[in-house]
């Protein structure tokens, strides 16, 4: 950098550390030479034996969402047991929060950043330049230089809508399309290889978008899907909010769940435990993806320069009431789980047993 600059090692320190003594135009070559190099001080270098700061920056869409607040919790709980301080930016998802993340957070005393992109294609992904390691999560599309840890939505959507066709259903509706490529694309591709493999049609009516993966727009799509001439007897909602919106919509229609229709969702959000009836979901391993993401980074961190991985974790189907019913009293009944690979699980309520069962198909990691 000081070479770029035309200055020395000295001089060029001096900027760095904001020494008085340095002529403005000395300052403003080296600063220049910086932003071409992309240059970042590392100043726990300088400070710490082993080069850390000891901090982490987490980036994701929301904090509002059960599910990246519990995906927080669980981060910041693994960063904790290796030494870190995780750091939230929160992006709202917008494009240019998600850029200033991508090219450099804005403190220089951040060893890594583990970020769930929501608004930046793959093409704008796999144009960054700078050079701080990162982890990426999340189910859309990335660049494969890129390190990035995924639940195989594919797997896990195709085993719910298995799950319900196992249950008698064959009008199998799907809550949660958009338009862009990512989370909701990988799930409605799962859903519908389930229902070709089931030898059910594709019905585009069924299939429901919506603007954002929130309670009032499952309600709303419900409500959609209710007023059909031939309503559907099963939805699979693309995220466990939708799916406890799209129960309170049966709820007020005077629709039985299950007996009239199934729901299922995605997520295992604490809500669905405690719903009423309780809702049967998909249940990514939470802990596992926080372990991955940062085992991976700090690896980074500490100067591994090997391949990018892909690195999927395991979920699980946690069948309950929307799917299954309420049972008798006392619930005293046999209960069964579907995980990855292929094992099922299904039960009455936040506290039940588990027996495993092996009917419910098979799904890779």
């Amino acid at each position: 950098m000081a070479e770029r600059a035309g200055v020395s090692v000295k001089t060029a320190s001096n900027v760095l550390n904001h020494h008085p003594h340095v002529k403005a135009s000395t300052r403003e070559r080296v600063e220049a030479a910086m932003a071409e190099l992309h240059y970042r001080p590392n100043l726990s270098a300088r400070s710490l034996k082993h080069g850390r700061a000891g901090f982490l920056a987490l980036a994701v869409p929301a904090m509002d969402s059960p599910y990246f607040a519990e995906l927080a919790a669980r981060i910041t709980e693994e960063a904790a047991a290796l030494g870190f301080i995780v750091l939230l930016d929160v992006t709202g998802g917008d494009a240019d929060a998600e850029r200033v993340v991508l090219e450099g957070m804005r403190s220089h005393v951040i060893d890594g950043v583990i970020f769930s992109p929501l608004a930046l294609s793959a093409d704008e992904i796999g144009s960054r330049a700078d050079s701080l390691p990162m982890v990426l999560l999340g189910e859309r599309p990335v660049p494969t230089d890129f390190d990035h840890i995924a639940v195989d939505s594919v797997a896990a959507a195709r085993a719910a809508t298995e799950h319900l066709v196992a249950q008698g259903r064959r009008r199998i509706a799907a809550v949660g399309r958009e338009t862009m490529r990512g989370t909701a694309s990988a799930r409605l591709r799962g859903y519908r290889q389930a229902l070709k493999a089931a030898g059910i049609a594709y019905d585009s009516s069924l299939v429901i978008g919506v603007p954002h993966f929130e309670r009032a727009d499952g309600h709303a799509a419900m409500q959609q899907l209710l007023a059909l001439p031939e309503p559907p007897d099963a939805v699979f909602c693309f995220n466990d909010l939708m799916a406890i919106g799209a129960l309170r919509a049966c709820v007020e229609a005077g629709v039985a769940v299950p007996d009239e229709v199934a729901i299922i969702g995605f997520d295992d959000i604490a809500e669905t435990r405690y719903a009423n009836p309780t809702v049967s979901t998909i249940s990514p391993d939470l802990t596992g993806l926080a372990r991955a993401a940062l085992e991976l980074l700090s690896r980074r961190i500490d100067g591994d320069d090997g391949p990018a991985e892909e690195v999927q974790v395991a979920w699980t189907l946690e069948a309950r009431e929307t799917t299954l019913g309420v049972p008798p009293r006392p619930r005293s009944q046999p209960t069964g789980r579907v995980t990855s690979p292929g094992v099922a699980r299904a039960s009455a309520g936040p506290d039940a047993g588990a027996a495993e069962a092996d009917d419910t198909g098979s799904v890779t990691r």
